[in-house]
Formats: C-alpha cells, sequence, structure tokens
C-alpha cells in the first residue's frame, strides 16, 4: 500500500461524537443519576479513608490479624494506606470530577467504581474470610459503573424521564 492510499483512507469516527456525548452529560447533570452517583462516590471516598485509618493506624481495629496468615502482610499498615489512598482517592476524584463537570469526569467515577469492585474481590481472595459489607462495597462499584453508564446514554432507561406522547396521554 502507497503513502498517498494509507492517507487517504478514512479515519474511523467514535459511534457518538464526543462533543454530543458531553452535551447529553451536562444536560443530564441535574438528574437523579448524576445526584446518586456523586453521593455514592463521595460515600465510598469517606468509607474508604474511615476503613484506612482503621486499618493504618488502628492496626484493623476489631479485625483479627489472623486474617492476614496467609497474605504478604504482617499488619495492616498496608493494606490500610491502600484502600485509604488508592480506593478512597480514586472515590474522591471521580466526586470531585463529576461535581465539576470535568470532560473526563465518567472516566475517573468508572475507574473509581471498577476498583472498588477489585479491592473487593482481591480482598475475599487473599484473606479467605466473608462478611456481608464486602456484597454491599461489591455492589457499590457496581451501581457506580451503572450509573455512569446511564449518564452515557448507554443504559437510558436509568436516567430517562417519561416525555409526554404525541397524543398527549403520556405522563410527565
Amino acid at each position: 500500500m502507497t503513502d498517498s492510499a494509507r492517507s487517504s483512507a478514512p479515519v474511523p469516527r467514535p459511534a457518538v461524537p464526543y462533543s454530543r456525548v458531553s452535551a447529553s452529560f451536562r444536560r443530564k447533570s441535574s438528574s437523579t443519576a448524576w445526584r446518586a452517583l456523586l453521593v455514592l462516590l463521595y460515600f465510598g471516598a469517606a468509607s474508604s479513608f474511615a476503613g484506612g485509618c482503621l486499618g493504618a493506624i488502628a492496626d484493623g481495629g476489631p479485625i483479627p490479624l489472623a486474617y492476614l496468615a496467609d497474605t504478604p502482610f504482617t499488619s495492616y499498615l498496608i493494606p490500610g494506606l491502600l484502600l485509604g489512598v488508592v480506593v478512597g482517592g480514586t472515590q474522591l476524584a471521580g466526586a470531585i470530577a463529576l461535581q465539576r463537570g470535568n470532560a473526563a469526569s465518567l472516566l475517573w467515577c468508572a475507574v473509581a467504581g471498577f476498583g472498588m469492585m477489585v479491592w473487593i474481590f482481591i480482598e475475599i481472595a487473599m484473606i479467605r474470610q466473608y462478611s456481608f459489607l464486602q456484597s454491599i462495597y461489591f455492589g457499590l462499584g457496581v451501581l457506580e459503573l451503572a450509573l455512569v453508564l446511564a449518564l452515557l446514554g448507554i443504559a437510558p432507561a436509568v436516567v430517562a424521564r417519561r416525555l409526554p406522547s404525541r397524543t398527549g396521554t403520556g405522563r410527565q
């Protein structure tokens, strides 16, 4: 293939133009999904920071050190720091970016939700203990990702408002 043939080849375009996604996102920024995502992110950040402090400062508090027996950790210091800084930090970054309307805010929110899910998965795999809180926090990550998809318009039923039908019989 010659250089001229390569340069004349069409450049693939995204399925949904970025300008349309960002404009759509800005319109939805007052939606219930946007507010719910913001609340979940701030909650995730606060609880991750609290759990991180419990691990780093109080060496796990009421959580037995025996849980760490088959892990590379001898105390809860490093896991606490990882929980507070990495998981809590991405949750907070997502919340702040979303609140400011940053162009990459939904990416940060997706990273935060996925990070929460990965944290719980690795925690269960390493300590081989289960608590209902792990299900709640895994569900938090799943819900954050679902809300990101809804705000992107991929799962519009979550954020769609009922609009009046053309005959005037629809609900609002």
